[in-house]
């Protein structure tokens, strides 16, 4: 938390994700137009916004994209603004609503920090039993390449909220899905990877969703870092959070 709150201590950081927040994925060429610094100072900065985990980086092609990351937002409303709801913390809210609500581009980079290993984290996501208890549905699926998978609900009606094709399974390392509405109803395909990267006593895993519609973005950015902390707090705790972090209004 400390390297956030120093990240966002700088007028310069909060414009970068100002921009960010106007049009996510900009190369790092984009986000030095009107900066009014040099190349390097601005790459300095993207620098202490991506070690604080606030900003992250995807490729495409030889162009390296720069992505907000709501994640630890979301942790610092959980741990200062839902615990002390002082108004003058809601400043810290609103930049999280602008950060996730105002995303343009189709593809949202989601990074979280596991004291964990990465076979326990694969289990985390392939695992029905799991993923019902910090998801609140059931990924259910053989798990090989070209296997239908499906988001049941957990509630015994056997209802699906949508699922997909595996397109790529490695464990326990990269898994790709393709997302879309239950069979037999209207809605668009995007595409979730999941890369689970191991650490020295943790893992890093790196949710890159894209192909989304414009409409869905700013629920899939709620509902990617309400997943993200409660799979953090099962993997480190034993236990989900007490209350299912989906369940609280935004503000």
């Amino acid at each position: 938390m400390d390297e956030v709150f120093r990240a966002l201590a700088d007028p310069t950081r909060r414009r970068l994700l100002d921009r960010l927040h106007q049009r996510n994925g900009q190369t790092l060429g984009e986000l030095c137009e009107r900066a009014g610094m040099a190349r390097q100072s601005v790459s300095q900065h993207l620098a202490v916004l991506e070690a604080a985990n606030l900003v992250s980086t995807s490729r495409r092609g030889r162009e390296k994209l720069h992505h907000l990351n709501p994640v630890p937002l979301h942790e610092i409303q959980e741990r200062w603004i839902d615990k002390f709801e002082e108004p003058r913390l809601r400043a810290l809210s609103a930049l999280r609503r602008r950060a996730e609500d105002g995303m343009t581009d189709r593809t949202a980079v989601y990074v979280t920090y596991i004291e964990s290993t990465p076979e326990r984290v694969w289990a985390a996501l392939t695992d029905p039993e799991l993923t019902a208890v910090y998801w609140g549905h059931r990924n259910e699926s053989g798990w090989t390449v070209g296997s239908r998978w499906d988001h049941v609900r957990t509630d015994g009606t056997g209802a699906t909220d949508g699922g997909g094709t595996v397109e790529e399974a490695d464990p326990p390392r990269r898994l790709v899905l393709t997302w879309g509405p239950a069979p037999g109803e209207a809605g668009g395909t995007s595409r979730v990877t999941f890369a689970i990267e191991p650490g020295d006593g943790i893992v890093r895993l790196t949710v890159t969703h894209t192909d989304l519609d414009p409409g869905e973005q700013a629920d899939a950015a709620d509902g990617w870092a309400a997943v993200l902390s409660n799979l953090k707090s099962l993997l480190e705790t034993g236990h989900p959070l007490p209350t299912a972090p989906w369940s609280m209004a935004t503000p």
